[in-house]
């Protein structure tokens, strides 16, 4: 899953989202480095990470893609039901998703310190650029792709994906809400396992 479901399942909690938020910027074991909520954060990101790559219907959504961009097919669906997640919020959340978002970014800001170096670079972009309000819609998933595809040096040619998503549209919205649902309660037990573990 991408930025926005990872913040979106990580509950009430501030440093548990920070630290599900973060997580890609943290590797092995160095997430003991950090206060005991954001180590959850990190480990819950870890765990649906793991759930969605083994999921039939995710690993379905990738299939329509792996022809033209491989390996690349599923940070690409990734994005894509961040859209759906954002596109349909009202039906996960009754905060507005312009508020949330902005609760979030403050958020950011207050624990800027506690933010791995690789996102202490990215988040003032991520901010300026309002990403995770753009995945609301197609023309903002553009935008997302064509940094990445940049950032691949175009090798993935993933600025080129939006024709896939809106050939496919009504399927990958189908397959992201069939999913959703499961990774919502998946994410919502996991966490307090994991809150379990170190007694929170």
């Amino acid at each position: 899953m991408n930025f926005l479901a990872h913040i979106y399942l990580s509950g009430e909690n501030e440093l548990v989202t920070i630290g599900n938020f973060v997580a890609d910027g943290v590797r092995g074991n160095k997430y003991k480095n950090y206060p005991k909520d954001i180590q959850i954060g990190i480990q819950l990101h870890r765990e649906i990470d793991t759930f969605t790559d083994a999921h039939p219907i995710f690993r379905q959504s990738t299939k329509r893609l792996h022809k033209g961009y491989g390996h690349y097919s599923g940070v690409i669906v990734d994005i894509f039901y961040d859209h759906f997640l954002a596109k349909n919020w009202i039906a996960y959340s009754d905060i507005p998703l312009a508020n949330y978002i902005q609760d979030f970014y403050k958020s950011l800001d207050n624990n800027f310190d506690s933010l791995p170096p690789r996102f202490k670079h990215l988040t003032p972009i991520m901010i300026e650029g309002n990403w995770l309000l753009s995945y609301a819609t197609v023309d903002g998933i553009q935008q997302v792709l064509n940094g990445m595809n940049r950032r691949t040096k175009g090798k993935s040619k993933m600025n080129e994906a939006t024709k896939e998503l809106q050939t496919h549209y009504n399927a990958f919205e189908t397959d992201f809400t069939l999913f959703f649902a499961e990774l919502v309660e998946f994410s919502t037990k996991k966490r307090e396992e994991i809150e379990k573990r170190f007694n929170l």
